[in-house]
């Protein structure tokens, strides 16, 4: 967890960065993360530097040369502000663009690195700072990056690359991945369920990541993220990199424009909230997909291109706008029935319609499905969620302390309570789907829903569709004894009359 003092410091970073003309939160996270970086290639040279000393010879690989010695992160923080800005925008920033020495995804994206911190009191706050942080501590450095992340969805038009956190935590517990599955993300905006996947293996797998073939599939093979902003991509390198994980595959890739047959079956696990920007012309849009969905919807095409993705057996925990669900278009019913009858659709759950304000109230739902190819769909289970923690409005103001947030709180909900936060009881009753789940009324928060019914609705999944409500029943009063009063009320009037003409003579 952050410390306030550590906050505070970032506050006030961020403000700096704001006054000194960078209002773009994602250019403000760009430019930290560059700073983020030069410190860890620091690290990296003092640890080879340390190890040459102790078996004797020159350090192996080295990053940094005898030539380059001066851009070194130990050698710009000594420099006087103006000497430093100077030395940081026409030396190591066009070192960095060539850089090749550090084999990691992160390397490669800098190649497109661009220095606009504007003045040298401002690049010697951000180094000052950065200095005064113990980024060799994982969950430090990778508690800090979050926090960054966090103030991108409240500072305007770019709240839409960040999925609520707690919202990416329920569906990575809901979905338990495990050390050998291949996790990916088709559009990762800043890698946030790939990072609390990582996160959720370290801490329930602890034991299988130590065998060395596993450590090496979670640093290098088992997550990988697709974007096609390149700004985007840096932020998310960098993230996995911050959260301890070394060499995820995190490239360039237009999901819907360009053909996957390279990447066709290749994911046992998608987690996704794609962006859904409305309809792509046919020519922009990858064959394979139109072969599965003949449809111009980027909504319909994503989950087009996830059951391409993932192989046979693979699952999938992805949002959707909640049109997906009911849309009597071609598209949407032969999408919803190849999910219901050509696969396994094991879940719907309704999230409610203010999870991603202040900047979009669309209602949404998760899928969660597994791929078969042979289908398996008996019964769909669905859960009404109606509170995640937070105030619905703009605001999003958290409604309980932090204890008791999340979908995994570490204190206990009462049933007040659970009416504000509704993510411990869901995946509470997610867990137990294969026992007393079945038993649950079509009046309460979850319950099954046959295949069988599905199909008579036309394949429709809203969870309107089946929910019943129960309706209050409200105790009348015997007619005679309502008369009855009537009259009383008639003649207490009628004495009050009497009383007040005899008060005014």
């Amino acid at each position: 967890m952050i410390t306030g003092e550590l906050r505070s410091k970032i506050d006030r970073l961020w403000n700096a960065f704001w006054a000194g003309g960078i209002a773009n939160p994602l250019e403000v996270i760009e430019q930290i993360t560059y700073l983020m970086f030069l410190r860890r290639l620091e690290d990296i040279q003092t640890a080879k530097e340390r190890k040459a000393v102790r078996v004797g010879g020159d350090p192996v690989s080295p990053i940094y040369t005898e030539d380059t010695d001066v851009l070194r992160w130990a050698r710009l923080k000594e420099l006087e502000p103006e000497a430093m800005f100077t030395m940081m925008r026409d030396g190591v920033f066009p070192w960095l663009r060539g850089l090749g020495g550090d084999d990691s995804t992160y390397a490669h994206h800098m190649k497109d690195a661009r220095f606009t911190i504007p003045t040298a009191n401002l690049l010697t706050k951000a180094v000052d700072l950065l200095d005064d942080i113990p980024l060799g501590e994982g969950d430090t450095k990778g508690d800090l990056y979050e926090y960054m992340l966090s103030k991108i969805a409240t500072a305007g038009q770019n709240g839409q690359f960040r999925t609520p956190r707690h919202i990416i935590q329920l569906m990575v517990e809901m979905m338990n991945p495990g050390p050998e599955d291949d996790i990916c993300d088709p559009a990762c905006g800043t890698a946030g369920f790939l990072v609390a996947a990582a996160e959720y293996v370290q801490r329930e797998h602890s034991d299988a990541l130590l065998d060395a073939t596993s450590q090496k599939h979670f640093h290098s093979s088992m997550f990988h993220g697709f974007d096609f902003d390149s700004t985007m991509l840096r932020i998310a390198s960098m993230n996995m990199l911050m959260h301890g994980i070394e060499q995820p595959d995190i490239r360039y890739r237009d999901s819907l424009a360009e053909n996957v047959a390279a990447e066709a079956e290749q994911y046992s696990l998608i987690l996704a909230n794609p962006p859904f920007a409305g309809s792509l012309d046919y020519e922009t849009t990858a064959k394979d997909l139109q072969q599965i969905v003949k449809t111009k919807k980027t909504e319909l095409l994503f989950l087009a291109l996830f059951l391409r993705l993932l192989k046979p057996g693979g699952r999938a925990a992805v949002i959707v706008p909640e049109g997906v669900l009911f849309g009597s278009t071609k598209a949407h019913k032969g999408l919803r029935k190849l999910l219901v009858e050509g696969q396994k659709l094991d879940a719907v759950v309704k999230l409610p319609s203010g999870v991603f304000k202040p900047y979009a109230g669309v209602s949404t739902a998760i899928l969660i499905f597994t791929k078969t190819n042979s289908g398996g769909t008996d019964n769909v289970w669905f859960y009404d969620m109606t509170a995640d923690g937070f105030s619905l409005d703009d605001k999003r103001t958290p409604l309980l302390p932090e204890t008791q947030l999340g979908p995994t709180p570490t204190s206990p909900l009462n049933e007040a309570e659970h009416t504000k936060n509704n993510l411990p009881d869901l995946l509470a009753r997610w867990n137990r789907r294969g026992g007393i789940e079945q038993e649950r009324a079509r009046t309460e928060q979850s319950f099954y829903v046959s295949k069988q019914e599905i199909l008579d609705q036309d394949y429709d999944l809203s969870i309107k569709r089946y929910k019943e409500v129960v309706h209050e029943t409200v105790k009348h009063r015997p007619p005679l004894e309502i008369i009855e009063e009537l009259e009383h009320i008639e003649s207490d009037i009628q004495r009050s009359l009497s009383n007040l003409k005899e008060v005014l003579g």
